[in-house]
């Protein structure tokens, strides 16, 4: 049977109940924010500090320090907030030691393969400068800034031929490394080098200028070279001047570990490259379609050319520039575009830089005669990248 209350009982009333419940949900609420809060409280605080600290740096090092060590600590306060550290995944084929369906059935499986390097806030929009090699083939790139926090990136656009990738971050609170001029670095002069070697993040080290002009695989690597020590992991980061400003990323060492001979890629290079990927997302350079080798006493005998000057012509690809235009096996190319060619390398680069679509006047010596030879210039393929 149910109950009813007696009739001169008072009602219940729910009214009260209300703004306690808002209450209770509120507190929940704020519970349930408060780390994420106070994350961005330290955020915040370590972002002010790392700010001030750069730009109290940045004024001293404009006014000159004669004190080593305190020059040293006010370029890591300078330059170390545009710093980052890289981790990537990438998906790999092959066979690892505990993958026991291809040791079993045969075949090759795919596996991750984790990878690490540095990179440098050349934007406070979130423009990151690294290495091609850093990035390349991953699936998944993660930035991981200063002040702690951590961020994925997308690639803008990657040059093989110069080591240079551009990836980007949606971000604030950014500080952007300022750029130098490498072309006025003269040897000897003081260089530091920051990054992430073996996961140590921002890692500052100290040398000199070695060398310039350090040719590499390409004719398109022209490298510093410093006995900073620069070691694996700081791949994509900073080389930076007296005054706090950025004049190389560094890209390689000799052999596995740091041996005194690092290479950088160039600020002026690399700023150039940097620029072009972030409008188009590639570098377009240039193609003649020929393979050339270096021209040798020998060869200069052989093709009746009493100076040793220009690029030889070892082969000309099928349906290429070169082909097209006439230029054919054993030609000398001493000319293009008026500029003398002292080395294949030389006739590359100034190919490379040449207007796509343009018409290039290549002057060649063939039979002991000069011959001026006009050639479209095409756009290098990109499979001639890697």
């Amino acid at each position: 049977m149910p109950e009813f209350p007696p009739p001169n009982s008072e009602p219940i009333h729910h009214s009260g109940m209300v703004p306690r419940l808002l209450a209770i949900l509120g507190i929940l609420v704020i519970i349930w924010q408060f780390p994420s809060f106070l994350e961005r409280i330290e955020y915040s605080r370590v972002h002010g500090r790392e700010r001030a600290e750069s730009d109290v740096a940045r004024s001293e090092l404009k006014d000159g320090i004669t004190d080593l060590s305190r020059l040293s600590g006010q370029i890591a306060k300078r330059v170390g907030p545009s710093v980052v550290h890289i981790d990537t995944v990438r998906v790999v084929n092959g066979r690892s030691a505990i993958d026991e369906w291809s040791h079993l059935f045969g075949g090759q499986a795919q596996f991750q393969s984790e990878g690490q390097g540095s990179g440098l806030i050349v934007d406070s929009a979130g423009y990151i400068v690294t290495n091609n090699h850093v990035i390349d083939h991953a699936m998944k790139i993660e930035v991981q800034l200063s002040d702690g926090r951590k961020k994925l990136a997308e690639v803008i656009g990657s040059d093989p031929l110069t080591d240079i990738a551009v990836v980007k971050i949606d971000s604030d609170h950014l500080v952007a490394a300022e750029w130098g001029d490498s072309e006025k670095l003269q040897v000897g002069a003081l260089v530091w080098a920051i990054g992430n070697p073996f996961g140590l993040d921002r890692s500052v080290t100290f040398g000199i200028i070695s060398a310039k002009g350090r040719p590499g695989a390409n004719p398109f690597q022209n490298y510093l070279q410093t006995d900073a020590a620069v070691n694996p992991g700081n791949s994509g980061g900073p080389l930076v001047n007296i005054e706090g400003k950025v004049i190389g990323i560094n890209t390689a060492i000799v052999g596995p570990a740091y041996q005194g001979v690092s290479f950088s890629i160039p600020s002026n290079e690399a700023r150039n490259v940097y620029a072009r990927l972030r409008q188009d997302g590639k570098v377009a350079r240039g193609w003649l379609g020929v393979s050339l080798a270096p021209l040798t006493p020998e060869l200069a005998r052989q093709l009746q050319l009493t100076q040793l000057q220009g690029a030889v012509v070892q082969e000309v690809f099928t349906d290429g520039p070169a082909a097209r235009s006439g230029i054919h096996v054993g030609d000398v190319v001493i000319e293009w575009n008026g500029e003398p060619i002292d080395a294949p390398g030389m006739l590359s680069a100034l190919v490379a830089a040449t207007k796509i679509g343009s018409t290039a006047k290549a002057m060649v010596m063939r039979d002991g005669k000069r011959m001026e030879i006009g050639v479209k210039v095409e756009e290098r393929p990109v499979q001639l990248n890697r």
